[in-house]
């Protein structure tokens, strides 16, 4: 393998990445070629030593592979599934489930296809025939379920979990699985199956997340630097352990009912948020460009003390005159202004955790405050006001709470208490699920490539504790360092899929047309390149949206407006104040 070269980038269907036919040509000037007579048995093997993987397993077991003609953009490949056996032998126990797919036309690159949600799929993308396909260009792709198996979406859903679904997540090895070393077994089982097929392992191999496998590329980058030449990720989970208990912290803290932020309150949020943050980047336009500085406004956890910024919000003697009143111009009681500063501060941890992590970014101002539990429009178990029959309350990732944390299933994770019985636990978990260590500096030395997309409108993942994790990158490893292997860009106003509108009233009150972020360029080449080629991309980059293009920022900088048409990237500068 050449010089490791990391790239973190995520794929997600909103970002198209386009493959030039140059590239193309490049890509596929000394592929290797199969056909259905090699996807056989007798090629792949029915199993892969345990010795052959670096992580412990107990045995691997192999499928036997399938041809995949061409069919309309995807090319023919040959597929193997396999079973990673664990080496617990409990009930609770379950394999790592893979799938390696083996194109006809082999360009000698690989990608590892990272995970969804609460995973228990196997990897999203494997044989996607998308314009952000690796498949299309000639690379191996490879992924796995993480090692549990889900019943129904890859992310869950609002409901309780089924026990007979969630046994997994009380049995140690498959948490540690989840965390990290599903990674390293899946490639290492790939790693044997394609050189089996071609006779030679990738020239170059990638990683390709998006949310959890965001996170997942964030951990390899960390813990198995050498197994990798690029990284592509977006939008990742970077402290999970916590961001599992977001929710559940909010929820907690509304537990005397006068705390409780109601749905009917979301434009009154969205538009102090726009208010006050709007034109921090010189143009009112329902975009809040300048993140950092709108962050420091409503984050009452840093700068000055007895900082009130939702004061002029404030109800009239703490009486709200019209509870259901859903327009902007709602109050805000006391109880009600204090959970909003919960929510849009740093939570301080009891210890310190994975890292030497100290706080969780919670969220940043936005404008879809009503998203991923940020709001809630009911009351739970354990709630004041909740009715006899409510249920307990549940989340995307409340597995983490209830059975990792817990240790049970059935538990009201409302029951949590910050620094009680649990910290010890606490403290187990990040070091195995958080995506938190700032030293690349394996990759850096061996000359890898980074590069990390946010959107700061994002209500799934934390984009304050990405943030947090950019920062703790420069100052571990300097800034000058960072610049010559990693790019790290926020797309302001954009969530979890990296897309996302400017509001519908900008920060003068008054209404504007709504209409997509520009979010668009052509990912894959830009790592390909920076990578095999030593061109690195620029510290900001044009996206497009049709005919709209607006300039893509390295953090801390962000889209500050300067003249010209406000739909056009010359009109703006990448700029820190």
């Amino acid at each position: 393998m050449k010089h490791a070269k990391l790239c973190i980038v995520l794929a997600v269907p909103s970002l198209a990445l386009i493959w030039s036919s140059a590239a193309e040509g490049q890509a596929h000037a000394d592929a290797k070629a199969i056909t259905e007579a090699d996807c056989t048995v007798s090629k792949t093997g029915d199993h892969i030593p345990a010795s052959a993987i670096g992580e412990p397993v107990s045995a691997v077991a192999l499928n036997a592979p399938r041809w995949n003609p061409a069919a309309g953009t995807a090319p023919a490949y040959c597929s193997v599934d396999g079973a990673i056996a664990p080496v617990d032998r409990s009930a609770t126990a379950k394999p790592i489930n893979f799938r390696v797919v083996l194109p006809a036309s082999w360009s000698g690159r690989a990608a590892q296809m990272g995970g969804a949600g609460m995973n228990g799929f196997l990897s999203p993308g494997l044989a996607g025939g998308g314009p952000d396909s690796p498949l299309l260009r000639g690379f191996a792709t490879y992924g796995s379920d993480s090692g549990h198996q889900a019943a129904g979406s890859p992310f869950g859903g609002g409901g309780p979990p089924n026990p007979a679904a969630s046994d997994w997540a009380l049995n140690e090895e498959a948490i540690k699985n989840f965390g990290y070393m599903q990674m390293k077994k899946t490639h290492d089982a790939a790693m044997v199956l394609i050189e089996r097929m071609y006779g030679q392992r990738p020239q170059y191999n990638y990683y390709v997340g998006s949310s959890q496998g965001g996170r997942e590329a964030l951990t390899v980058a960390a813990r198995y630097p050498a197994d990798y030449n690029g990284i592509v990720a977006n939008v990742p989970v970077v402290n999970f352990s916590s961001l599992m208990l977001g929710p559940v912290l909010i929820r907690i803290h509304e537990k005397p009912s006068a705390n409780w932020v109601t749905p009917a309150k979301v434009n009154a949020i969205r538009g102090e948020f726009m208010r006050q943050c709007d034109k921090l980047d010189g143009l009112a336009d329902g975009i809040i460009n300048n993140y950092m500085a709108c962050r420091a406004i409503f984050d009452v956890s840093q700068g000055g003390r007895d900082r009130h910024p939702w004061a002029s919000k404030r109800c009239p003697s703490n009486v709200d005159p019209n509870p259901a009143d859903t327009s902007a111009s709602a109050c805000l009681t006391d109880g009600q202004i204090s959970t909003l500063e919960f929510v849009y501060s740093r939570y301080h941890f009891a210890k310190p955790l994975a890292n030497n992590v100290r706080t969780f970014g919670m969220w940043l101002p936005n404008t879809d405050p009503s998203g991923s539990g940020l709001i809630a429009n009911a009351r739970f178990k354990g709630q004041e006001g909740a009715p006899p029959e409510a249920a307990a309350y549940s989340s995307l990732g409340i597995l983490g709470v209830t059975a990792f944390l817990m240790g049970d299933v059935q538990a009201n994770p409302l029951d949590y208490v910050e620094g009680g019985k649990l910290e010890a636990r606490r403290q187990e978990l990040s070091a195995i699920l958080d995506a938190t260590n700032p030293d690349f500096a394996a990759l850096e030395r061996r000359g890898g490539k980074m590069i990390v997309t946010i959107g700061t409108n994002d209500t799934l993942a934390s984009p304050a504790s990405q943030l947090d994790l950019y920062q703790s990158v420069i100052d571990k490893m300097g800034r000058s360092t960072v610049d010559r292997f990693a790019r790290f860009f926020v797309l302001p106003q954009t969530g979890h899929g990296l897309s996302g509108t400017n509001y519908s009233v900008d920060g003068d009150g008054n209404k504007v047309e709504t209409q997509p972020i520009p979010n668009t360029f052509d990912r894959l080449t830009i790592l390909t390149e920076w990578v095999e080629k030593n061109m690195a991309p620029g510290k900001s980059i044009n996206v497009t949206a049709g005919s709209r293009s607006f300039p893509m920022c390295s953090y801390p900088d962000f889209p500050k407006y300067h003249e010209g048409p406000v739909a056009s990237a010359d009109s703006y500068v990448c700029s820190a104040r």
